[in-house]
């Protein structure tokens, strides 16, 4: 396996963007539904208010947890934890189209939620933004 990516044009001529099919919704976890949140969470988040997770829409309907649904798109290049700009780069180009973007870094890849009804559009924005960069 390959080391990670720090610089940023290498970060965005690399990133090529995948859409997940699922769709996800964060929520809060609490006592009576952690069991079946944090069994299907691919995200957990402590903060002083309490514990968010990012659980699949289907399963959150399930339960009866309202909230926008969101799509996800992952940035395959194993981008570096420390390096600068990435977040900055792919939130900017989305901005511009008006579209709200939550990122996730996780240890591999940076994970971009957007609004499940504008996931396919934000991708082909993330694939401009890279074809820009090779």
């Amino acid at each position: 396996m390959s080391g990670s990516v720090g610089e940023l044009r290498a970060m965005l001529a690399g990133m090529a963007p995948r859409l997940d099919p699922r769709r996800w919704r964060f929520v809060l976890v609490e006592p009576g539904n952690a069991p079946q949140l944090l069994g299907a969470a691919i995200a957990t988040i402590r903060e002083d208010e309490g514990v968010t997770a990012i659980v699949p829409a289907r399963l959150a309907e399930e339960l009866g947890m309202e909230g926008p649904d969101f799509a996800r798109i992952t940035l395959t290049v194993h981008s570096d934890l420390e390096g600068i700009g990435l977040t900055a780069a792919v939130a900017s180009a989305l901005a511009e189209a008006g579209i709200a973007c939550n990122m996730i870094a996780a240890f591999h890849h940076d994970h971009a939620f957007v609004p499940a009804d504008r996931g396919e559009e934000a991708l082909e924005i993330l694939s401009a933004l890279q074809a820009g960069h090779n």
